[in-house]
């Protein structure tokens, strides 16, 4: 298992309060922001599990759901529906790039 797995789980951890708040306003953005954030997770578990294409098939469908939280976290802010803190967001989408060159 990659040690970004935790740094992931405590970003999910640190989002919830903000993504609270964003469900409040956009009951689509929190269930679209939770969804690709449970994904990195389990995309994580998942190449972990596996090897070759297939492991980096899974770090890149993880890297394309932190980019997809990130996004989710621009649009939250340009609507100033919550300010939502993610700091581990860019360390999960670095070690991802890294790991899926």
């Amino acid at each position: 298992m990659l040690r970004i797995y935790d740094v992931a789980i405590e970003m999910l951890e640190e989002m919830r309060p903000a993504l609270s708040a964003i469900e409040a306003r956009d009951r689509d953005l929190a269930r679209q922001m939770r969804r690709a954030a449970s994904s990195i997770v389990l995309n994580l578990a998942e190449g972990s599990g596996s090897t070759g294409g297939t492991r980096r098939e899974r770090y890149r469908n993880a890297l394309g759901s932190a980019r997809e939280v990130a996004a989710c976290i621009d649009v939250a802010r340009a609507w100033r529906y919550a300010d939502v803190r993610a700091e581990g967001l860019r360390q999960v989408i670095g070690t991802l790039v890294h790991v899926t060159r």
